[in-house]
């Protein structure tokens, strides 16, 4: 994610943290000052968008719980169009290898999904491409704007539903403020979370990203370990990472359980009907959301610093035991573009991203890419 320190491996060496995020065949990084996208073609070539970013360590934007929220932000802007990036590239592939083949494309279920896997995948920062909004930039933001909304359906309204279909079947009487609706809440939301993921990592597509997934991570564990980025030293390394978009996922539920049982009673009784109470609690949920997930974001933050190692480690276990939904052993071609685009995040950065191309590039295979990244070292 943005707004980290410079991560410093066990040979004691400081570098500039680099997250990333996996794609359909491919994957992001981002380095405080530049990011890279690299996909893989059908034809084997790979594609590289590279672009300078801001970096968002600095000012306001940096302030413990503002750097939550702007997270929050970036996550949904630069993961959903890293993801249409390569799903672009994907179904361009559908297209030239047969027309009728485009409907085996993404389906829609993989569309709205989108910018949540953003959020399972991502280590996100700034939105790709240029500013300027064209028709189509358009249609992208309303189909986000669309699959935003499904998000909160799924993880917010439907949790609240289940909590209060659990209360009227077992007649427990729960007041819509009280802990214990929001403890059946809480239950809900973990339950949606963890079957929507194994849902959608059924679909073929999803499979693969999730596989990205577990490369993207593996590469970052060589890389903080001050390893070489080749595929030898990359493979052996765990799929499972502290600072995973998917563990703040999970966070984000179990810190919204203790946030609404404890403002729940707080709020006024509307006398509207158990109808009108859930439907007006749920709109006064959702301006505490932003804060939720820069709770935890900063709880995160310290987990992944100060957990990793001896028994606190524990704390890390219910992300990591999610985590084996969402990242998958990958192969060592879908390696091979994970340290593609950490190397190239890597070039970039030492440039201090100033040099970074504003045309994608395309090379006819890894070795060519390797070849050009040493060329310009």
């Amino acid at each position: 994610m943005s707004n980290q320190p410079n991560v410093t491996g066990p040979d004691g060496v400081s570098r500039p943290y680099i997250g990333g995020q996996a794609l359909i065949e491919g994957v992001m990084m981002r380095s405080p000052r530049a990011f890279t996208a690299v996909v893989r073609r059908k034809n084997g070539e790979l594609v590289v968008r590279e672009r300078a970013m801001a970096d968002t360590r600095k000012g306001v934007k940096a302030w413990p719980l503002v750097r939550g929220i702007v997270t929050l932000v970036e996550a949904l802007k630069l993961g959903s169009s890293a993801l249409r990036f390569s799903a672009d590239i994907f179904e361009q592939d559908l297209e030239e290898a047969e027309a009728a083949e485009k409907a085996k494309g993404p389906g829609i279920l993989t569309a709205l999904t989108l910018p949540i896997l953003a959020l399972l995948v991502a280590e996100p920062d700034e939105p790709l491409g240029s500013p300027r909004a064209s028709k189509g930039d358009v249609k992208k933001r309303l189909f986000t704007a669309l699959s935003i909304g499904f998000a909160l359906l799924l993880f917010v309204a439907l949790p609240q539903a289940f909590a209060a279909g659990t209360s009227r079947v077992f007649d427990l009487g729960y007041d819509v403020r009280s802990p214990g609706f929001q403890l059946l809440t809480g239950a809900g939301k973990l339950v949606i979370i963890v079957g929507y993921m194994l849902l959608i990592r059924r679909l073929p597509e999803i499979y693969r990203v999730f596989q990205y997934h577990g490369a993207e991570h593996k590469s970052i564990y060589a890389y903080e370990s001050g390893r070489p980025l080749t595929v030898e030293n990359a493979r052996p390394m765990t799929t499972l990472h502290p600072r995973c978009g998917t563990t703040f996922l999970v966070m984000v539920a179990l810190v919204s359980i203790l946030v609404f049982t404890g403002i729940g009673p707080l709020l006024p009784q509307l006398g509207l009907g158990k109808l009108g109470d859930n439907v007006a609690f749920f709109v006064l949920k959702l301006p505490f959301l932003p804060l939720i997930a820069a709770v935890t974001f900063e709880i995160q933050r310290v987990f992944a610093r100060y957990c990793t190692r001896g028994p606190l480690r524990a704390l890390l276990w219910p992300g990591f035991l999610v985590q084996k939904i969402t990242t998958i052993e990958p192969d060592d071609a879908q390696l091979e573009i994970a340290l593609a685009a950490l190397a190239v995040a890597v070039e970039a950065e030492s440039a201090l991203g100033d040099q970074a191309n504003d045309e994608d590039r395309t090379f006819d295979s890894y070795a060519t890419l390797q070849r050009a990244l040493t060329a310009a070292m």
